[in-house]
């Protein structure tokens, strides 16, 4: 039997990525996904490659109006939630005297304010045995100049699975952060970076991981499905490192 079979799941950021074939492989176990994106054209490509069973909802997770309605449609179309993949998130670098109010208030209301919030907005949605699964970094233990404020962001996700986890497991509802090193995705390309500079962070990153290569979306979308699936029924306010063993050399 499909592991999420008759389950309900909510992914952010899902037109791309990790959040893409997290969907893909959610679909595939038998659940009934709705994604969220900024981008009504990637939005659209989605669904397309997906398939019907997929539900798409334009929202901003910065705009706690937008979530306010996300949470309707959720309500509407579902009636409860059995799993919240927060996944939708950015990263960009600079030197710390490059770094303004702008910069570093779009990737805390995105990384940071958008995951709390968006579980805020879900939480009432959410059946007795729920996951929830914030999406962090192979990061937030790690430090890199000129990657301050993102891997700050990360540490906070961690953070929250922590607190959040401990809030809400008298509700039998568990919150695990999931860890991703580095996996080659759009993503590097909203990194405000050179090619030729996103390309050597990838190549150190690389050099010092164990297994010596970038990470596939799909591994870490397997590693999703695990946290949302009854096999992990006793894991909450855990951290899953999929990363190549980054993290822990």
């Amino acid at each position: 039997m499909a592991r999420l079979a008759n389950k309900t799941a909510l992914v952010t950021g899902g037109t791309t990525g990790i959040g893409f074939e997290t969907s893909k492989q959610f679909l595939q176990e038998g659940a009934r996904v709705m994604i969220t994106g900024q981008n009504e054209a990637r939005l659209a490509s989605a669904v397309k490659e997906l398939g019907q069973n997929v539900i798409p909802v334009r929202a901003d997770v910065r705009s706690l109006a937008d979530l306010d309605v996300l949470a309707t449609d959720v309500g509407e179309e579902f009636g409860s939630l059995d799993i919240l993949f927060a996944n939708a998130g950015i990263g960009y670098f600079a030197p710390v005297e490059q770094v303004n109010e702008a910069f570093y208030d779009n990737q805390f209301d995105i990384n940071v304010k958008g995951v709390f919030f968006t579980v805020q907005k879900l939480v009432g949605l959410l059946n007795k045995g729920a996951s929830v699964i914030l999406n962090a970094s192979a990061a937030h233990e790690k430090g890199a100049a000129t990657g301050s404020i993102y891997f700050a962001t990360k540490a906070a996700v961690r953070s929250f699975a922590r607190s959040l986890a401990a809030e809400l497991g008298p509700r039998q509802i568990r919150v695990n952060a999931l860890s991703p090193g580095v996996v080659r995705t759009a993503f590097q390309g909203k990194l405000d970076l050179p090619q030729e500079a996103v390309d050597g962070f990838v190549n150190y990153v690389t050099q010092v991981t164990p297994l010596a290569r970038e990470g596939r979306p799909e591994e870490i979308a397997k590693a999703a499905v695990f946290l949302a699936s009854d096999e992990a029924s006793y894991m909450t306010a855990a951290d899953l490192v999929v990363d190549g063993g980054y993290m822990n050399v």
